[in-house]
């Protein structure tokens, strides 16, 4: 008799109990929005900005509304408009091309490679062509961070790192994020942190933060801050910067600061999760393991593979077999967009290229969540279905 997995891919762990109990001090305080304060207080706001920049070792830290939000905030604050060219992957999610369209600039696409990293030569090769990066740690697959950087330094190109799926990861060390002038993070509910919506942004540049902090609808409160620039540098920028609010409110903050602590434990359990589904993986014949880097500190919250040169309609049927099992698996190389899947070529108002080199990697990638509410043998039981139908396919005729 056939193994069928009976678990929810889209629940998520319970949002703990410390976490809970602060949430409803501040619903009883009646105080959510940011700058709403009793004397004395900083509030929850400014309390997980200074915890999260003290987390990553950067200077400045804002907590803003989503991840996208963060996107679109970093591109404001670096001067990003009308008709300028932004670098970006094209192996990414919706959010970022839709955060370069939305302040009228124009993505140029980058290629992806087997790694699911940003090709270092298609970047190069296309480097001239813009003075920003919006890099995509996508899935949380961390290129050569040292390489990108001396291409990006000898070509004055400024990055903006988009760190949705890698808060908690690093490169060689350095944390994700602090790499580019600005780090950019999702605490959606199926990020690293969970507070349905939210996101941060972080910097080291004084001007950059405090254009980014009056963007977010500051009102001259600035100074209630702890993690930004000092009031004088607020000059220079206060009056000539738009109010786009979108700074994070007390309630979700205080239900981010509980599992900020926790992270590290979370990463643990993600990743113990992920080398056993890669183990159960490996030498399936037709499938390919997506190597992670010597250098690469992961978060493996999802496990990608690919099945190279295979027809569509044959990924197709693994993934209805698997899905027949209880096995939900997404697919990047459909003509339509799918939930969180979609291509560079799906968004219609970011016009793009061909790139057939990178469309043969999407056309073969198959990618799963691994949330935490699997246990290690759920997720052994998960690395033998995929493994048995992508054999039982493979071998059709």
């Amino acid at each position: 008799m056939q193994e069928v997995f009976t678990g929810n891919f889209t629940q998520q762990e319970p949002i703990p109990e410390e976490a809970i109990e602060a949430a409803v001090a501040v619903m009883r305080s009646g105080r959510l929005h940011r700058y709403n304060v009793a004397a004395g207080e900083a509030g929850e706001v400014a309390l997980l900005e200074r915890e999260f920049a003290a987390m990553t070792g950067a200077k400045y830290a804002l907590a803003v509304a989503s991840g996208g939000y963060a996107l679109g905030c970093a591109l404001r604050a670096l001067g990003v408009g009308h008709g300028d060219r932004v670098l970006t992957n094209a192996f990414t999610l919706a959010p970022v091309p839709g955060a370069i369209a939305a302040v009228g600039a124009v993505p140029v696409y980058v290629g992806v490679t087997e790694g699911l990293v940003i090709d270092l030569d298609d970047l190069e090769a296309k480097a001239a062509q813009a003075d920003v990066l919006m890099l995509s740690h996508m899935r949380g697959h961390l290129c050569d961070m040292d390489r990108l950087m001396a291409i990006c330094e000898a070509h004055g190109i400024r990055v903006i790192e988009d760190c949705a799926h890698t808060m908690g990861a690093d490169w060689r060390g350095v944390p994700s994020g602090r790499h580019g002038v600005i780090g950019c993070y999702s605490t959606q509910t199926y990020k690293h942190i969970n507070s349905g919506e939210g996101g941060f942004l972080i910097c080291d540049d004084a001007q950059v933060m405090a254009r980014a902090v009056m963007l977010s609808g500051s009102y001259m409160l600035y100074d209630r801050h702890l993690a930004a620039p000092e009031p004088q540098v607020f000059e220079a920028v206060k009056y000539d910067t738009p109010n786009v609010s979108g700074r994070m409110d007390h309630l979700r903050a205080a239900i981010l600061r509980v599992q900020l602590r926790a992270l590290p434990d979370q990463v643990a359990k993600w990743n113990a999760r992920y080398r056993v589904v890669e183990s159960g993986l490996r030498d399936t014949a037709g499938l390919t393991v997506v190597e992670r880097g010597a250098h690469e500190g992961f978060v493996g919250s999802s496990i990608q593979f690919l099945l190279l040169d295979w027809p569509p309609a044959k990924v197709q049927e693994v993934l209805r077999r698997c899905a027949a099992r209880g096995v939900e698996l997404k697919w990047f190389g459909g003509a339509e967009p799918a939930g969180f899947t979609s291509r560079y070529d799906s968004w219609r108002y970011a016009p793009s290229a061909p790139m057939p080199a990178s469309d043969r990697i999407l056309a073969g990638l198959v990618d799963m969540r691994l949330p935490l509410t699997f246990s290690l043998e759920d997720c052994a039981l998960l690395a033998r279905i995929i493994r048995g139908e992508v054999a039982a396919v493979y071998q059709s005729a």
